[in-house]
């Protein structure tokens, strides 16, 4: 606009209908920290020609929407300059062509409560583009045993520019030689793994244990907390009986977390402290194992997830606007223990409760449990495995650190947070109960290795060429081949 209308010459509407087409808002999560609000006193200071812009911009669209509304409360939600801020979101839906999520869950959240007020106004702005993945990256280029496997079954090499190719592989399904080479596939690359482990970080990782994985940012919505409680819970019943854990498990965990978020860098502590623990208890020995895989990143998720069997996508119903490592996990054949939220909600259509591991609340019953008033207390005095689990917060490890604020956290709030915000212990049995059915569903190895092969052929949908593609019908109106 300042281009336009200063260096161009050319009027306000003239300039404004240019820029307006030539934007659209892509929203990437429902977290309010990160719909930025600016102080309007910094925007002024610092860049006072586009100060002026957006308190135009600002005025035009707050008049519009007291034309559309008459509503105050209204007015004041959707507007662009309030109370001091400027509202980076509201600039964005006003500025651009199209509003869309990057799931159908996500987009639905967004009409249907973040924006919902524009949405009322302009619902022709407001679609759903669900992301993707490069799969030539993601399949083809980090698991080329896979890949060699897939082009053989499939023809050649056509699912690289055609994705949904993979849907073929469905038609081997029944097919033993097949799912043992497939089975072949993925024990080469967890010693592929392990090797690595073992040289650069001087791990002992045994590849005929279930490489249970949950690699991601560090946050509260995506629960890793909840995870190490049921490795806790685990833990507690080793110490009752040595043979409650039949086959080896090891979880392998990575993140990172914001330089100031405390509470996540407790987590990962936390995770530490309960690997050495196991790691000294003879009991666990071949048994149970956790790894916090340090520096998480790329270039390590390129050798991991072709290794992973389980992938934890576990968020808190309606907080994960879609997720790409779920997808990336399941076009490699690891099985998902999931909630329904995100991108996991169309994984679920095209694999169907069969092959995958479903578990807890739904977005919907996650928003009536919070407005009927959730007491995460009543949950730990009613289930006794819970209970000890928590306590073994307070009481700590070996290493001597003990986790009360988590505890504390989890029970009665703490800065300002509610209790369990994120719902931890309302979906722990749950999610205790899914680990369980995953655990059994692995001893079936001819059935196992079916659902994963099912997961490679359905993966196809999640790959970028899709996304592009949809971007390019339904946001830019663009012809493409």
């Amino acid at each position: 606009m300042r281009i336009f209308v200063d260096e161009a010459g050319m009027e306000w509407d003239e300039a404004w209908e240019i820029t307006r087409r030539s934007v659209a808002y892509t929203n990437h999560t429902v977290l309010a920290e990160a719909l930025e609000r600016w102080p309007q006193h910094l925007v002024a200071d610092l860049l006072p020609r586009v100060w002026q812009i957006i308190q135009e911009i600002a005025r035009r669209w707050q008049q519009r929407v007291d034309e559309f509304y008459h509503d105050g409360t209204k007015t004041a939600a959707m507007a662009i300059l309030w109370d001091g801020e400027v509202r980076m979101a509201n600039l964005c839906i006003a500025g651009g062509i199209a509003v869309n999520g990057v799931s159908a869950l996500h987009s639905q959240i967004l009409r249907e409560d973040v924006f919902r007020d524009a949405y009322g106004m302009e619902p022709q702005k407001f679609k759903n583009v669900t992301n993707g993945i490069d799969h030539r990256r993601w399949l083809s280029e980090i698991n080329p045993r896979l890949d060699s496997l897939i082009q053989e079954l499939t023809g050649g090499p056509e699912y690289l520019l055609s994705p949904l190719v993979l849907r073929k592989l469905d038609n081997f399904a029944d097919d033993d030689s097949v799912l043992d080479r497939l089975a072949a596939i993925k024990r080469a690359n967890k010693e592929e793994f392990s090797n690595h482990a073992r040289r650069k970080r001087g791990l002992k990782l045994n590849p005929d244990a279930i490489f249970d994985v949950q690699v991601k940012r560090l946050h509260e919505y995506k629960r890793q907390l909840l995870n190490v409680l049921h490795i806790i819970t685990l833990y507690q019943r080793l110490q009752d009986d040595p043979n409650a854990i039949t086959h080896p498990h090891i979880f392998l965990f990575g993140a990172k977390a914001a330089p100031g978020y405390a509470v996540a860098k407790r987590i990962i502590r936390l995770i530490n402290s309960l690997a050495d623990q196991i790691d000294h208890d003879p009991v666990c020995n071949d048994k149970l194992k956790v790894v916090f895989l340090e520096n998480y990143r790329v270039s390590l998720a390129e050798r991991l997830m072709p290794a992973s069997e389980v992938s934890q996508q576990i968020s808190t119903a309606g907080k994960e606007a879609s997720g790409t490592g779920n997808m990336k996990f399941m076009m490699n054949g690891a099985l998902t223990i999931g909630t329904l939220d995100g991108a996991n909600v169309e994984m679920h259509e095209v694999l169907g409760d069969e092959n995958m591991f479903l578990f807890g609340l739904r977005a919907e019953e996650v928003e009536r449990i919070k407005r009927e008033g959730y007491v995460s207390q009543r949950i730990y005095h009613q289930d006794p495995a819970l209970h000890r689990c928590l306590d073994a917060l307070r009481s700590g490890f070996r290493d001597g650190v003990s986790y009360d604020d988590l505890y504390q956290r989890l029970l009665f709030g703490a800065g300002g947070s509610p209790a369990d915000e994120y719902l931890l212990l309302a979906d722990y049995g749950a999610y205790c109960d899914a680990e369980r059915r995953m655990a059994e569903a692995y001893k079936d190895t001819r059935h196992w290795n079916r659902m994963s092969l099912h997961n490679i052929a359905r993966s196809g949908i999640f790959a970028a060429d899709r996304a592009v593609a949809e971007y390019a019908d339904h946001i830019w109106n663009v012809p493409h081949r």
